[in-house]
């Protein structure tokens, strides 16, 4: 099983970098486990709805051409379907049932994704109603998904 999260933009903050490396680290009991980053586009802070589409796109490509053929994807939006840890825990654990072998989780910029990233998706995925920023969706993904591992081997871990 391979698992990758793809995310736009350059992680900077030291603490996020090391808790997603501690995470990392412990999933390689498990799993494969990988993060991509893309260049996200440098946006000025009044854009137009042109705009702000032409900037999702060129990050969109980005993304789109480092997704594997055959993965299953998942994108993350806040206006999609909430999942408990036991519930995200078991959807993994049916993908890897029934054969699919790489999961690529998309964590679009700060502007979201692009229709073709979101098209690509075999599921979206949101971690609730509030907005967190990027770079930390991606420490709490990162431990959402070793969480969910341990859940599939019926280990113990905090509730």
């Amino acid at each position: 099983m391979d698992i990758t999260i793809i995310s736009v933009g350059k992680l900077k903050e030291k603490y996020l970098i090391n808790g997603i490396e501690e995470y990392a680290k412990r999933l390689s009991a498990y799993t494969k486990f990988k993060n991509i980053e893309v260049a996200d586009e440098k946006a000025p802070e009044s854009l137009s709805a042109a705009e702000m589409k032409q900037i999702k796109e060129k990050e969109g490509q980005r993304i789109l051409a480092k997704i594997p053929d055959q993965a299953y994807v998942y994108s993350l939006a806040i206006k999609s379907k909430e999942r408990t840890s036991e519930n995200f825990a078991n959807e993994i654990q049916q993908l890897m049932i029934h054969g699919n072998s790489s999961i690529v989780f998309v964590i679009g910029g700060s502007l979201g994704l692009s229709e073709e990233v979101l098209n690509r998706s075999d599921e979206t995925i949101s971690f609730g109603k509030m907005t967190y920023p990027h770079q930390l969706m991606r420490l709490i993904l990162t431990e959402q998904i070793y969480r969910a591992f341990r859940i599939m081997r019926g280990e113990p871990y905090h509730k």
